[in-house]
């Protein structure tokens, strides 16, 4: 591996929590994270193991833009509701057994009116039956290193050990929130499905933040008798994206006063610090076997530092590792890392990846280099 070290002294403040602050004194737990670092910013009880009502939805949610980015699912695909998804209880779309609507539409009925319906007929749809979908769902919470959360439903309905928590929802959040997509669904206040037809559908948004609360544009609402008033909420102002998460609120005023409560805290005392953006080129690297012998390197993502805006400064470097790299090799394909360091620890890793697709050299092209290596005595 080589190894390449770029220093970067920025002056910026620390990053601490708000340990004597209780923004959310009527939920049993709470959180607040700066979405591109994960930097938690406030926190409750976040560890504790609560029913998560429709909040559950966020994770089938990231199965969904998973297998669509995949290309294993299509926006435009048609969804069979079955008898069991039509048969939901609870918040729902009102599917009729047999009935079609597009991947699209359900996904739009999942984000903003909390369809349980639609949520079933796409954990049908991707893997067979809802009990399938939910052994993936909980696949992925081991993934992503969920350790206390367990699914036994797609809906969030009650159940006997379903449960998550602030801090596990939030990751989830953070993991959701990567797929601009969701945004535009779960920021929409008001929509229609089967519009058109004599069966059109009024969708409003159970998250009423959207429509009240600058830059709020998601994420997921939940209720259940067990659970309580719980929502996960994302807003963005100046670059900068928090996640909040409350759980078990007495009633949806409170739920909603707090979130506000959260946000308003994590926007006025909190701000992001750009180090690198996805467009910064770190340099050359040299490419085995490659139609081009050298290719353009850049960070895999933004590189933001949280800044608490009343603390005292610090410094911040970072280095980057490159792999070697044989062709061919496209963009998304790590290279190497960039490791962000404060007081000799690192405490961010990003991917690094190629600017641009390098296919394999042809015949004709590796013979030609080859010549002109051994005139100029290289080999």
């Amino acid at each position: 591996m080589k190894k390449l070290l770029l220093l970067l002294f920025l002056l910026i403040p620390i990053n601490i929590t708000a340990e004597s602050i209780d923004l959310a004194p009527n939920a049993t737990s709470a959180i607040i994270i700066e979405a591109s670092t994960g930097t938690v910013i406030y926190n409750k009880n976040e560890h504790e193991k609560l029913a998560p009502a429709s909040m559950t939805k966020m994770m089938g949610l990231l199965l969904i833009m998973e297998q669509i980015e995949k290309g294993n699912l299509k926006w435009d695909e048609m969804v069979t509701a079955s008898s069991n998804a039509s048969s939901m209880g609870g918040s729902q779309i009102f599917l009729e057994t047999g009935e079609q609507m597009t991947v699209e539409e359900l996904v739009k009925g999942i984000s903003i009116a909390s369809g349980n319906d639609a949520m079933v007929a796409m954990a049908e749809k991707i893997a067979g039956t809802e009990e399938a979908f939910v052994e993936l769902m909980n696949k992925k919470a081991s993934e992503l290193g969920l350790k206390n959360t367990n699914f036994k439903n797609c809906t969030g309905l009650d159940a006997e050990n379903h449960y998550s928590s602030a801090n596990d929802m939030a990751i989830i959040a953070k993991e959701l929130v990567k797929h601009d997509k969701i945004l535009e669904f779960s920021g929409t206040y008001e929509d229609y499905i089967r519009e058109g037809t004599d069966k059109s559908f009024w969708l409003v948004n159970t998250n009423k933040l959207v429509r009240f609360y600058q830059g709020v544009d998601g994420l997921k609402t939940g209720y259940t008798s067990t659970a309580g008033y719980c929502l996960t909420a994302t807003a963005k102002r100046n670059g900068m994206r928090l996640i909040t998460v409350v759980m078990n609120e007495p009633d949806s005023t409170t739920r909603n006063n707090e979130t506000t409560s959260m946000l308003d805290y994590g926007f006025n005392a909190y701000g992001m610090e750009q180090l690198l953006n996805k467009d910064n080129v770190l340099g050359k690297i040299k490419v085995d076997l490659g139609e081009k012998e050298y290719v353009e390197v850049v960070p895999k993502e933004d590189i933001n530092i949280l800044n608490n805006k009343t603390n005292d400064k610090r410094n911040v470097s970072y280095n980057i590792s490159l792999n070697n790299v044989k062709a061919p090799i496209k963009v998304g394909d790590i290279v190497g890392k960039i490791n962000v360091i404060e007081n000799n620890k690192t405490i961010m890793t990003i991917d690094v990846t190629v600017k641009e697709d390098i296919n394999k050299a042809n015949i004709f092209i590796s013979y030609l280099r080859n010549l002109k290596d051994i005139v100029s005595g290289n080999i």
